[in-house]
């Protein structure tokens, strides 16, 4: 299928198109977008328009990146970056719900989806195969691991460990092991995945000062990149409540 733009849609001339794009009536693409092979753009969607920031100069040379095969539903909004020359960058395969919002510097990765009214604040990260629930909203600067599941109307303004299932507040629920079961993983995998979640998220330490002992003792690829997490951020680390001290992983998460 060819390119295909709608009657009624507006695409500005200078934006950047791949190949089988479909951009449909009503949706909006400024000169600050960059689509990827197989885009598709629902009605009310705008992609690139400027960050949400009162200091923006509107001259700024910035751009919104969206992956290969990415679907954006009815009034999603991807604003394009607050720096010169930089992108908001939206992975591959990406399904972003009706209603739904990256904000400027976003990196959503690979094969992630944003249930309906789902909202990224800026400079937000949100790692592959992430689901994030209806109506959840992300604080900025907020980092979300890959193999997330973020709850419907979920309140995030800490970061999320790979793998793991937040909710309410800031409230780390357990592994997501139904999203991990699904992906294949051997039980050797899991196994180590469990010990080193309960040995980090008691509910008291220092959650990174804990990584950081048990990393030289891991050799499970995942269980690795579990601990690596906690090396980076700007925020504190979402980690589970009292009533959870069992690190939710012995049932289906």
């Amino acid at each position: 299928m060819a390119t295909l733009i709608h009657p009624g849609s507006f695409v500005d001339p200078a934006a950047q198109l791949g190949v089988d794009v479909e951009i449909m009536a009503g949706a909006v693409v400024t000169k600050w977008a960059r689509l990827g092979d197989h885009v598709v753009v629902h009605p009310g969607a705008v992609v690139g328009g400027d960050p949400q920031y009162l200091g923006f100069d509107r001259a700024t040379p910035s751009w919104v990146d969206v992956g290969k095969g990415t679907v954006l539903r009815e009034n999603v909004t991807l604003n394009r970056s607050m720096y010169a020359d930089q992108a908001t960058t939206i992975g591959a395969r990406g399904f972003f719900m009706a209603g739904s919002h990256a904000g400027h510097d976003c990196a959503v990765a690979a094969d992630v989806v944003l249930a309906n009214n789902a909202m990224l604040a800026g400079h937000v990260s949100v790692g592959a195969n992430t689901f994030v629930g209806g109506g959840a909203g992300i604080h900025q600067f907020v980092r979300i691991g890959a193999v997330v599941m973020v709850a419907g109307l979920a309140r995030v303004t800490k970061d999320v460990p790979p793998y793991c299932m937040v909710a309410e507040r800031d409230e780390l629920v357990g592994l997501n092991l139904v999203g991990l079961k699904r992906r294949g993983w051997p039980p050797e995998v899991m196994r180590e995945l469990k010990a080193v979640y309960r040995a980090v998220m008691r509910p008291t330490g220092n959650l990174r000062t804990l990584a950081a002992e048990l990393l030289p003792d891991i050799r499970c690829g995942e269980a690795q990149a579990f601990l690596r997490f906690f090396e980076g951020g700007k925020r504190p680390v979402a980690r589970p409540s009292r009533a959870r001290d069992n690190g939710g992983v012995d049932g289906d998460g």
